[in-house]
């Protein structure tokens, strides 16, 4: 079985925490990196690419959207599918163009690596050769969304991508309620849950806040998340 890791991030993230995450990564796995302008890492083993050369219709969503007004303060976020844009198309790339993997993890630039894991890990805690993809789920409250794993060689994994994707090339990003990352892979995971009968695994644990912590991933990495924790670069919730 061969998995691999992707991520992204731009030049600014990455000298507020993200070197963390390429300082201490320790999996055994390919880590693939997409970003509108880092192209050099030092002194780390990955494979970068420029998100906007690889994939064109991220720049282009961007362009055609970057001045839809965006609350900047409490839950703007939410209806900000421009930011979360890049880690859509990043994914689904990856899913969509790559034959070489069985597995693939995706996971947010603001963690910090302590335990290395290996294919047997993911076999025994992530991957199930029934579902999809597996996700933390927290409940009727949205995903937590800093961690994914799909199971590259199920029959429904790339139209899930490719569903998901054209939500955002053709705007119908902007027709949902919300438009951050984890409402809209939520949305599309249950349109085929509901649609195909589509079978997940939800590794989480049903309740809200850092669902992560609390689950198995809690024991081999901390995700950083939020402004307090990016301060101090560990969660309090974190049992590392």
């Amino acid at each position: 079985m061969n998995v691999a890791v992707v991520t992204t991030l731009n030049k600014k993230l990455y000298n507020q925490y993200g070197h963390k995450f390429f300082s201490t990564y320790n999996w055994p796995f390919d880590l693939h990196v997409y970003s509108e302008n880092l192209l050099e890492i030092p002194n780390t083993n990955q494979i970068v690419k420029s998100i906007f050369d690889e994939i064109p219709e991220c720049q282009q969503f961007v362009e055609r959207n970057k001045t839809k007004p965006v609350a900047d303060t409490g839950d703007g976020y939410l209806q900000d599918a421009v930011r979360f844009c890049y880690k859509i198309y990043s994914y689904t790339d990856m899913i969509i163009n790559n034959e070489d993997y069985d597995g693939l993890i995706g996971i947010d630039a603001d963690s910090v690596f302590y335990n290395p894991i290996d294919v047997d890990w993911i076999k025994k805690y992530i991957h199930k050769d029934e579902c999809m993809m597996s996700y933390l789920g927290r409940g009727k409250h949205y995903s937590e969304c800093g961690f994914l794993y799909w199971n590259l060689k199920h029959k429904d994994t790339k139209d899930y991508a490719k569903f998901m994707k054209s939500l955002y090339s053709t705007d119908q990003v902007y027709k949902l309620l919300e438009k951050h990352d984890s409402f809209v892979w939520d949305y599309a995971r249950k349109r085929f849950e509901e649609e195909r009968g589509t079978m997940n695994n939800d590794i989480g644990d049903g309740r809200p806040g850092h669902v992560q912590a609390r689950s198995i991933l809690g024991t081999i990495y901390d995700h950083i998340k939020g402004p307090s924790r990016k301060k101090t670069l560990k969660s309090p919730e974190s049992r590392l």
